[in-house]
């Protein structure tokens, strides 16, 4: 299935939509599995931002604490798990609240969560 496809059929990825994974990667220094979840709008951006972010990290963990990823990913099972938000810029605001209250929420089920602020090009379509 073509990227094109898949986002015919799913929906583009990022936290606005949290039907799909945006990405599973492995971090190889750590061996720990990373479940990347993708907000490229500025904090503060959107309305519902917060709220859709918060629906994303609780499919994330679902997929983790129901199983789900070591039933697709054998491999992965009994490695650690950490959910990190990819985004746009550093988080201010109640975001900076928020995301607290995610590092608790997410640290209760032994679960790390992160944020990275990506470079300003990897923001842009296409990079």
């Amino acid at each position: 299935m073509t990227r094109e496809q898949m986002v015919a059929e799913f929906g583009a990825p990022g936290v606005q939509n949290p039907m799909i994974m945006d990405l599973i990667t492995l971090d190889p220094a750590s061996d720990c599995v990373v479940l990347v979840m993708i907000e490229r709008r500025p904090w503060g951006g959107h309305p519902r931002q917060l709220q859709q972010i918060e629906e994303k990290i609780n499919r994330y963990l679902g997929y983790v604490l129901d199983g789900f990823l070591v039933q697709q990913y054998p491999q992965y099972r009994g490695k650690s798990v950490q959910l990190r938000l990819d985004c746009a810029e550093e988080p201010h605001g109640l975001a900076v609240d928020f995301v607290a209250a995610a590092q608790r929420a997410t640290y209760a089920h032994g679960i790390e969560f992160l944020v990275k602020v990506l470079p300003k090009e990897a923001n842009q379509p296409g990079g």
